[in-house]
């Protein structure tokens, strides 16, 4: 059966102002309702009716997941059990823009829905990032707040930002990184990141806490500028689809292990280089919808919904997505849900 979803108040978000707008520090007791979270959305990044909040300019696939024995001995978790289990994966840009350039550096998503036995599922989030922008989501509604367009001017007040951006350094350093890394070649080509801490469960019932990437089999592959000005605004979506058919796209699932003293309770901090890495098992994208459509037009991948085997850490990001999730395609769904 699906395991709970866990969608408590950590889901609203507040944001502090000090002084006359000048200093902004992310407020950690304020409540705020999961609409208004997903109006400061539409209100920052734009409303595109029909669409996602986020990662909006995306295409459904499918494929299989087999797990490994070394996955085994770390989690009871059915996914591992070393039969093929379906999965329904979807690839996208970040952001709320439909119409979004392939061709620029900025994250890549690749969301995912095991459908194990007995009605279970695990459904996940993935970034090409190793660390998200907020820590907690009363500071990622600061976030959003501070980026919204002023609307005498049409543009945010760059005050306002450069005060919280003081305020909350953190919240650059994933930007910071995409802007380090190439253009992807392909949406099969890019580590994608869980970012988030999980705990795994074994027969003992030992927890084992750690942080996961998913591996292309065939290695990291990036654009020039040249290229990827070549290749226009949206190749990646034909592309996968030929990159399937022509060679096949594979991901190592890869847990990193966290250590005593490892925080895997923030998204802004990556485990440790050199934390020991296990392989879970191996991901393989089968094929890829011809169309806007396809079977993850309707899911939220919301990351509370896991499989017996595998526990949430105390991250307050984790729980906080299950609400405006669901305010998000209770939206789309009214608007008429698209895909592309």
């Amino acid at each position: 059966m699906l395991k709970p979803i866990v969608a408590g108040s950590a889901a609203a978000a507040a944001l502090l102002t000090l002084g006359a707008g000048v200093q902004w520090a992310a407020a950690s007791d304020e409540h705020i309702s999961p609409v208004a979270f997903v109006d400061q959305f539409e209100a920052t990044a734009g409303k595109y009716e029909g669409y996602r909040r986020s990662g909006a300019k995306g295409i459904c696939a499918t494929g299989e997941f087999v797990g490994t024995a070394e996955a085994r001995a770390l989690s009871t978790a059915s996914v591992f059990s070393g039969e093929p289990v379906p999965v329904i994966v979807r690839f996208s840009v970040g952001g709320a823009n439909p119409h979004a350039p392939d061709n620029v550096r900025g994250q890549r998503n690749m969301a995912l829905q095991f459908d194990l036995p007995d009605g279970e599922r695990w459904q996940m989030g993935n970034i090409s990032a190793p660390i998200f922008s907020a820590s907690t989501p009363q500071q990622l509604f600061a976030l959003l707040a501070s980026r919204e367009p002023d609307p005498e001017t049409g543009v945010p007040d760059p005050e306002r930002i450069r005060a919280f951006n003081e305020a909350n350094p953190e919240v650059l350093l994933m930007g910071r990184y995409l802007a380090s890394q190439r253009v992807p070649a392909s949406y099969g080509s890019v580590n994608y990141w869980g970012v988030s801490g999980y705990g795994f469960i074994n027969t003992d019932r030992a927890v084992q806490y750690g942080k996961w990437v998913f591996e292309p089999t065939s290695g990291v592959q990036g654009l020039t500028d040249e290229e990827a000005e070549a290749l226009g605004p949206d190749f990646l979506f034909d592309e996968l689809r030929q990159r399937v058919a022509e060679e096949g796209v594979a991901f190592d699932f890869n847990l990193e292990l966290a250590e005593p003293g490892d925080n895997v309770d923030d998204a802004t901090v990556p485990l440790p280089e050199g934390r020991e890495k296990v392989k879970l098992g191996t991901l393989k994208v089968t094929s890829v919808s011809e169309d806007a459509g396809g079977a993850c037009l309707t899911i939220t991948f919301n990351p509370m919904i896991m499989p017996e085997g595998v526990k949430p850490s105390a991250d307050p990001m984790l729980p906080a997505r299950a609400a405006p999730y669901a305010i998000s395609l209770s939206r789309r769904l009214t608007e008429g849900a698209k895909q592309q």
